[in-house]
């Protein structure tokens, strides 16, 4: 199966009118502290749900308008873009964006002309974009920050449900509110435990406690803005406390096997487990996927 949707090349394109992003190549910053890596594990697991979804729902060989609301550091964006994709990532935080920029300037220039970056906040995507004009939304970074209060995760959605074609596919990665404390305990936290325990609040590690929707509360949204949800999946159910990359060598004198090979079946345990229950029920994030009405 190719990766996330390809498609099959085609000739260079003409760029949208507010154009693409063609900085001169530059390194690229190295991600946040607490800030999954490009190529990580999550990356990882969002890339191959996403391919899953998108190869149900559109014929092959479509290519797809794609917006990732609040983008990060571009890898997913990039990825779909090497499959063929026209992609608009908007990222509001300067760091982020200054790091799209630079992974995109080092891409050949059939990827460049593919990928636009702007400096816009998701929740923007119903005044930046017109109604229906995107196939595929993606929004992995907004809903698992202070943003998911109640009345911003439901503006957010809708702004979001605005731009998306009918029949088209939104992904949207989100905060599970039934895993806190279980994640609490099993790392011996009990006072983060007892705390999680109140179905209402999420703490997040060394953060600020803000409310995260329940799965069954933006079920009932996106039903609502007419984007009804049509499968979810626990993401990194093992490894949320774990690095998000593996190491790229083995100690010296360590003969287990390659760290490849360690992470092929990690990100199989993952998938696996993300698909069933209980095990998805306690996963630290959910991925959901609703289709526009």
């Amino acid at each position: 199966m190719a990766a996330l949707g390809e498609v099959a090349a085609e000739g260079p394109q003409e760029p949208d009118a507010d154009g693409g992003t063609a900085a001169p190549a530059a390194p690229v910053p190295p991600a946040p502290e607490g800030e999954a890596p490009d190529g990580g594990v999550r990356e990882e697991l969002l890339a191959r749900r996403l391919d899953e979804q998108i190869h149900a729902r559109f014929p092959v060989g479509r290519r797809l308008k794609v917006l990732d609301a609040g983008c990060g550091r571009g890898g997913l964006a990039l990825r779909l873009a090497r499959a063929g994709h026209e992609v608009t990532g908007t990222e509001s935080r300067g760091d982020a964006l200054e790091a799209a920029c630079a992974a995109l300037s080092a891409e050949p220039e059939g990827i460049r002309e593919r990928v636009r970056f702007l400096d816009a906040a998701p929740g923007e995507a119903g005044r930046r974009f017109g109604a229906g004009s995107f196939d595929v939304v993606l929004c992995h970074g907004a809903l698992t920050g202070p943003e998911a209060e109640p009345a911003g995760t439901e503006a957010l959605l809708a702004s979001l449900a605005r731009v998306l074609a009918p029949g088209g596919l939104l992904s949207l990665l989100v905060p599970n509110a039934d895993a806190p404390a279980m994640r609490a305990g099993l790392c011996g936290d009990w006072d983060g435990a007892l705390a999680a325990l109140d179905p209402e609040r999420y703490g997040p590690p060394g953060g600020t406690e803000h409310a995260a929707p329940r799965r069954e509360a933006l079920a009932g949204t996106l039903r609502g803005i007419g984007v009804p949800l049509h499968e979810w999946y626990g993401v990194q159910v093992f490894t949320d406390r774990l690095p998000d990359h593996l190491p790229d060598h083995l100690p010296d004198g360590d003969a287990g096997p390659a760290p490849e090979a360690v992470r092929e079946r990690m990100l199989t345990a993952e998938e696996e487990a993300g698909r069933r229950d209980p095990y998805r029920q306690v996963a630290g994030l959910l991925h959901l996927f609703g289709v526009r009405d």
